[in-house]
């Protein structure tokens, strides 16, 4: 009878724990549950910023390229050079793989070359003002 009374008495004194226990379990579970999905918005979002930038120069240098065609002064060629180089690296840009170790180093050399050229062409590169997007592009 004394060891029936312990049992019960144990049940009792650690029902707490167990319940604390597997309230952590539930909450951890939980919380990874709502991290994973809060990761992917998030990834989504900046995934598509990038993407916005990324076209965004990209159109640049290619209205440059055609506006520039025509004009083979030396001035006209080193800028098609450095258009050609934006371009060049904007291709080589991994879009598909989100993973790669050099995304951050590509997409500041993209920025600086954008920058250069629109140092060469004599305009800003504050577009800030022109872009109809809800997030601002970075440049």
């Amino acid at each position: 009878m004394d060891n029936v009374g312990d049992d019960l008495f144990d049940t009792i004194f650690m029902a707490d724990d167990r319940y604390h226990i597997q309230g952590y379990h539930e909450g951890f579970d939980e919380g990874k549950r709502q991290g994973w999905h809060e990761g992917q918005n998030h990834g989504r979002i900046h995934g598509a910023k990038l993407s916005a930038e990324v076209s965004f120069y990209s159109g640049f240098a290619v209205t440059w390229k055609y506006l520039l065609q025509n004009d083979m002064n030396s001035k006209a060629r080193k800028q098609m050079k450095l258009l050609e180089m934006l371009t060049g690296l904007i291709q080589t840009f991994p879009l598909e793989d989100p993973q790669h170790k050099n995304l951050q180093e590509n997409m500041e050399q993209i920025r600086a070359k954008f920058r250069q050229v629109c140092s060469l062409l004599h305009i800003s590169t504050d577009f800030h003002g022109y872009i109809n997007s809800p997030g601002q592009l970075s440049f």
